[in-house]
């Protein structure tokens, strides 16, 4: 089976070594460099707490990978199981967390519900006051986004698959002579490469690439910012990513004390063009987000630094869930993962192999990531219930 992948980001790489893997002709098509779309500016987070189940499963599933990563690809990613902390000020986030922890224990989490006295013994920095709850599993934490990158893409090659960068995607060609419109392949600058399946991996540009198939997906580029700080106070090491939830506000340590800070604090949040958005962080977002963690921890006082940061994309959904299908035949979707595909590409990578070539997942029951759902006249109960409520 011959195989397109549009994308060359961790989601697209994921993806085509697990086709290479089970023996596919795989093409990579990436119009920049490996990485250059949003893989190479994550957080790098990996957790399982989630308010949605699909995406507790999701990573259930990838953390398999991730908790063997080093001995299957023979790359130290800097995994640390530091856990994740979410801090609840209001009411009802705080009853949220009841039911959402349930439904994660169910699904085999071990996270829990924490009094702010006891978040403390996980994350000293935090001020207990000015929160009524938490949650926090010990078997979440963060890795290096670029090494996985670099892991993947050496395996994706190793396994014979065709990985090229400058190539941009221009076309999506379809056959529709039989009625029922089927992809056929792409076209590129240089040559029209023809598949029996093309997969949409493009994250920021997966509207663009689905457009090209006369497809429309629900997925908007927006924009997201790091900072790298250097505390008053030296964030330590083993602190865990650490959310004020109702805020947006979060944190996580870096090294020698320093602490990686985002958040997003504009009261808009406009569309992003992924070929002409600004990717260098601004001042102002990063001094505001300095204070907003400030609001909340000992750490960042007013002799904290900013020493550098950058800016990204999400791939947003209006349900902050991922579209993981065959939208249409010979055209499969894995896209929109609203700031999560890094730590779902694992199991996204064997969801896509298991559409391309079995015709259906066995991985996964993926009915909830179906594109449909948006088409469907729910209440507004029936929409709040699937969207994604832990989205930083």
């Amino acid at each position: 089976m011959n195989v397109v992948v549009i994308g060359g980001g961790i989601v697209g790489l994921a993806s085509a070594y697990e086709l290479a893997a089970r023996g596919a002709d795989v093409t990579v098509c990436e119009k920049g460099s490996i990485g250059s779309g949003s893989t190479e500016r994550a957080a790098g987070g990996i957790r399982a707490q989630f308010s949605t189940p699909i995406n507790v499963e999701l990573s259930r599933e990838s953390m398999r990978v991730w908790d063997e990563f080093d001995e299957r690809f023979g790359t130290d990613i800097d995994y640390r199981k530091n856990g994740y902390l979410f801090l609840a000020r209001s009411e009802e986030t705080a009853a949220a967390f009841e039911d959402t922890v349930a439904m994660q224990n169910d699904c085999g989490v071990p996270s829990k519900i924490l009094s702010p006295e006891d978040a403390q013994e996980h994350c000293p920095g935090i001020d207990a006051d000015t929160f009524i709850a938490a949650t926090y599993s010990p078997t979440d934490g963060f890795a290096d986004p670029h090494l996985a990158l670099q892991a993947y893409s050496k395996a994706a090659a190793a396994a014979g698959a065709d990985v090229r960068t400058k190539t941009p995607v221009v076309d999506v060609l379809r056959d529709d002579s039989g009625g029922d419109p089927r992809v056929t392949g792409v076209e590129t600058p240089d040559e029209r490469l023809k598949a029996d399946v093309v997969v949409n991996a493009a994250g920021p540009w997966a509207h663009e690439a689905a457009a090209m198939a006369n497809v429309v997906l629900p997925i908007t580029p927006k924009r997201r910012q790091i900072a790298i700080a250097e505390p008053e106070t030296p964030v330590p090491e083993t602190d865990p990513l650490t959310i004020d939830l109702d805020r947006g506000s979060y944190f996580r340590p870096e090294r020698n004390g320093d602490a990686l800070v985002g958040g997003h604090f504009a009261e808009t949040d406009p569309a992003r063009d992924p070929d002409g958005y600004t990717r260098s962080m601004d001042f102002e977002w990063a001094v505001d987000a300095l204070e907003a963690a400030a609001d909340w921890t000992s750490y960042f006082g007013p002799e904290s630094a900013i020493k550098r940061g950058w800016a990204g994309l999400y791939a947003v959904t209006p349900d902050d869930n991922a579209i993981v299908e065959e939208t249409i035949p010979g055209f499969i979707t894995a896209a929109g993962f609203s700031g999560h595909g890094f730590q779902h590409a694992p199991a996204l990578g064997q969801l896509v192999a298991e559409l391309a070539l079995d015709g259906e997942p066995s991985l996964l029951d993926i009915e909830a990531l179906s594109s449909t759902r948006f088409d469907q006249d729910d209440d507004d109960g029936a929409a709040a219930e699937r969207t994604e409520r832990n989205v930083v």
